[in-house]
C-alpha cells in the first residue's frame, strides 16, 4: 500500500498520469513537421508587419514631440486589441482542424484498439491528443505575449485586460478543441468534425442567445433586461472579450451593458470542457474496447443492429448480390452516387427538421416584431448563410483527393486508363454536387421573401452570381490544396488560410495602409471583391424595393452610393476574375495529379 501511494504522489510532479505516453508521442512527431514551424513563422511575421503599420498610421500625423507622445496610448490600445481579436478567432479556427481527426486517425487504422492492450488507458489518449495539439497553440499565444507586454509601456492599456484576454483565448481554445476531438470519435472524415463543430459553436454562441433574448422579449417576461443579458453574455466567450476590449478602448460606451466576470466565464468554460472531455474518454473506451474485442467501431454496431437479417456463417459470403453497372465516366460516375445526407441519413434529416424549425420560429419572432420588411434583418440572416455556405465550400473540396490518399485509393485511381481531364472534371462536379444544398438556405430565403415582396427579384439573380463564383473559386483552390498534401486537416487549412488571406488579413492591410498614404483608394477598390460586402450591399439595395424598377435602385457600397447598372458591372466583374483564377487552380491540381502520390 506504501509503495502504491508512493508511486501515485511520485507521478504527480511530472504530470505523465494525465498525458501517458501518447502525448510524448505527439510532441516528437510534430517537432519533425515543417509546417508548425512555417506557421509559427507566418505568424510571427504578421504580427510584425502588423505592429509596424499600425505604429505608422497612428503616429505619422507631424506636429510636436509632446503632441506625438500624447498619441502613444491610442497606438498601444489599437495595436493591442487587433493583436488580441485575431490571435482569439485565428486560434480557434486552427484548434477545430487540428483536432478533427485526433482520434478519428486511430479508429480508422485500427490501432485504438491496439492501445487498450497497453497500460495507457482512455483518459492519457484523450488528454495526450489533447494537449499535444494545444500545445502547439499556446506556443502560438506564447509568441504573441511579448508583444502584447511591450506595447503596453506605450500607456492605456491594463494589464487586466492583456491578462483577461489571455484567459479568455485560452479557456475558449480548450473547449472549441475538446468539441472538435469529441466529434471526431463518431466521424470517419475531419471536414464532418469540422463542419458539425462551427454549427455547434453557431448555435451555442449565436442562435442560443438570441433565441433567448427574443424569447424574453416576447413573453414580456419579469426578468430584467440586466439579468436575462448577464445570463446570456456570462458563458458567452466572444461577448466576454468583445466588452472587455470596448471597456480597454472606451470605457463611457460599455457604461449601459452588464459586463461580465471574466474569471466566473472561464471558470464555466473549464467546467464545460471537462464536461465534454469526460463523455470523450468514456466514448473512446467502448470503441476502443469494441476494436480490441474485433468489432469494427460503434456505427458499424449501430448499423448492423438496426437489421432483422440473420448472420450468414463467417466462412460463407454471398456473392449473388447484383453489381452496379457503371455509366459514362467512372469519376463522375462515383461522386454522383456519394450520399449527399451522408451515411447516418436519418440523423442528418432530423438535424434538418429541427433547423427548418428554429429558422421558422426567428421568423415567426421577427414578424411579431414586425421586422421582416427591415433591412438589417435581412442582412443579419444573409450574413449568416453566406458564412454557412462558405464554411462548407471550404471544407468539401479540400477533402476530395486527399481523402483518397489517406485510403490508399488514389494510386489505384491513378493506374486506371482514365486520363486526369477525366478525374478532374468528376471531382470537380462531385464537389459542386456536395457544396450545393449548404447554399440553399441562403438561396431559398431570398427566393422566398421575393415571392413575399419584401425583396426586389432581381436580388435572386445577383446572389446566384455570388454564390457561383464563391463556389467555383473555392473549389478550385480546395482541389489544388488536396492535390498538394497528403493529409486532409493540411488541406484544409491551407484553403482557410488563402480565404483568410484574401477576403480578411489583405482589406485589413489596405485599409492601413490607405490610412497611411491619404488619398490612397487601393483598400475601397480591393474590399469590392469580398463576398460578405456584396451580400450586405444586395441587402441594403434590394430590401423593401420590391415595387420599384431597375433604374431606381441605389446600393450602398462603402465609398457612396451606385446605381443598379454600376452593381451590376462589379458583380461580374468580379465572378469573371475568381472564376477565372478558380480554373487556374483547378489546371495547377491536374498538373500535381501524379506528384508525391503515396
Amino acid at each position: 500500500m506504501t509503495t502504491v501511494l508512493s508511486n501515485f504522489f511520485g507521478r504527480l510532479p511530472g504530470l505523465s498520469w494525465l498525458t501517458g505516453p501518447i502525448f510524448d508521442k505527439e510532441l516528437r512527431v510534430s517537432s519533425r513537421r515543417r509546417r508548425n514551424y512555417v506557421l509559427r513563422f507566418a505568424y510571427l511575421a504578421f504580427l510584425t508587419t502588423f505592429l509596424v503599420m499600425i505604429w505608422i498610421e497612428v503616429m505619422d500625423h507631424g506636429g510636436s514631440a509632446s503632441y506625438r507622445i500624447s498619441r502613444m496610448d491610442k497606438a498601444g490600445k489599437g495595436i493591442i486589441a487587433y493583436v488580441v481579436w485575431f490571435q482569439f478567432c485565428a486560434t480557434q479556427i486552427v484548434a477545430v482542424i487540428m483536432l478533427s481527426n485526433s482520434i478519428s486517425d486511430e479508429i480508422y487504422h485500427r490501432t485504438l484498439g491496439l492501445l487498450m492492450t497497453t497500460p495507457i488507458s482512455s483518459f492519457q489518449i484523450v488528454m495526450g491528443k489533447l494537449f499535444s495539439k494545444l500545445l502547439q497553440l499556446t506556443l502560438l499565444l506564447a509568441i504573441s505575449l511579448p508583444v502584447l507586454a511591450i506595447v503596453r509601456v506605450l500607456g492605456g492599456v491594463p494589464w487586466d485586460y492583456v491578462v483577461s484576454s489571455l484567459c479568455i483565448t485560452l479557456t475558449t481554445i480548450l473547449f472549441v478543441g475538446s468539441l472538435s476531438l469529441f466529434f471526431s470519435i463518431f466521424t470517419r472524415s475531419a471536414y464532418v468534425a469540422i463542419i458539425v463543430s462551427c454549427l455547434t459553436l453557431g448555435v451555442l454562441f449565436a442562435l442560443l442567445p438570441l433565441g433567448l433574448y427574443a424569447l424574453w422579449d416576447v413573453t414580456n417576461s419579469t426578468i430584467s433586461e440586466t439579468s436575462i443579458l448577464s445570463a446570456i453574455f456570462l458563458p458567452n466567450p466572444y461577448c466576454n472579450l468583445f466588452f472587455s476590449t470596448i471597456m480597454m478602448v472606451e470605457p463611457r460606451a460599455a457604461a449601459p451593458v452588464p459586463i461580465p466576470s471574466w474569471p466566473l466565464h472561464c471558470g464555466i468554460m473549464l467546467a464545460a470542457s471537462a464536461v465534454v472531455l469526460s463523455v470523450s474518454v468514456i466514448s473512446v473506451r467502448k470503441v476502443a474496447l469494441g476494436q480490441a474485442a474485433g468489432q469494427l467501431g460503434v456505427s458499424f454496431r449501430k448499423r448492423r443492429s438496426g437489421k432483422n437479417a440473420t448472420q450468414a456463417p463467417a466462412g460463407r459470403q454471398n456473392f449473388t448480390a447484383t453489381t452496379r453497372r457503371v455509366t459514362g465516366p467512372p469519376v463522375l460516375w462515383k461522386e454522383l452516387r456519394f450520399p449527399i445526407l451522408g451515411r447516418r441519413k436519418v440523423a442528418a434529416l432530423i438535424a434538418i427538421a429541427v433547423t427548418l424549425i428554429l429558422l421558422l420560429v426567428t421568423y415567426l419572432l421577427c414578424a411579431d416584431e414586425n421586422a421582416l420588411d427591415d433591412e438589417g434583418t435581412h442582412m443579419i440572416y444573409a450574413t449568416i448563410f453566406l458564412g454557412i455556405g462558405i464554411l462548407y465550400t471550404l471544407v468539401l473540396p479540400a477533402t476530395c483527393i486527399s481523402s483518397e490518399k489517406e485510403s490508399r485509393s488514389w494510386p489505384i485511381l491513378l493506374t486506371t486508363i482514365l486520363d486526369d481531364r477525366e478525374i478532374l472534371f468528376g471531382k470537380f462536379v462531385g464537389v459542386l454536387r456536395r457544396c450545393f444544398p449548404a447554399w440553399l438556405f441562403l438561396i431559398g430565403h431570398i427566393v422566398l421573401f421575393s415571392l413575399v415582396g419584401f425583396i426586389h427579384p432581381i436580388a435572386i439573380i445577383m446572389t446566384a452570381i455570388l454564390v457561383m463564383w464563391i463556389t467555383v473559386f473555392l473549389a478550385g483552390t480546395g482541389i489544388y490544396f488536396s492535390s498538394c498534401f497528403k493529409r486532409t486537416t493540411t488541406a484544409v487549412i491551407m484553403n482557410f488560410a488563402l480565404a483568410g488571406l484574401i477576403w480578411v488579413i489583405a482589406p485589413i492591410m489596405l485599409g492601413i495602409i490607405g490610412l497611411i498614404k491619404r488619398g490612397s483608394d487601393l483598400g475601397e477598390v480591393y474590399i469590392l471583391a469580398n463576398p460578405m460586402v456584396h451580400i450586405i450591399v444586395i441587402m441594403l439595395g434590394t430590401v423593401g424595393e420590391a415595387h420599384h424598377g431597375l433604374q431606381q435602385l441605389s446600393f450602398d457600397w462603402p465609398y457612396g452610393n451606385e446605381g443598379f447598372g454600376f452593381t451590376m458591372r462589379v458583380l461580374l466583374v468580379t465572378m469573371a476574375i475568381h472564376v477565372l483564377v478558380g480554373a487556374l487552380f483547378a489546371w495547377r491540381a491536374k498538373r500535381r495529379f501524379r506528384r508525391n502520390i503515396f
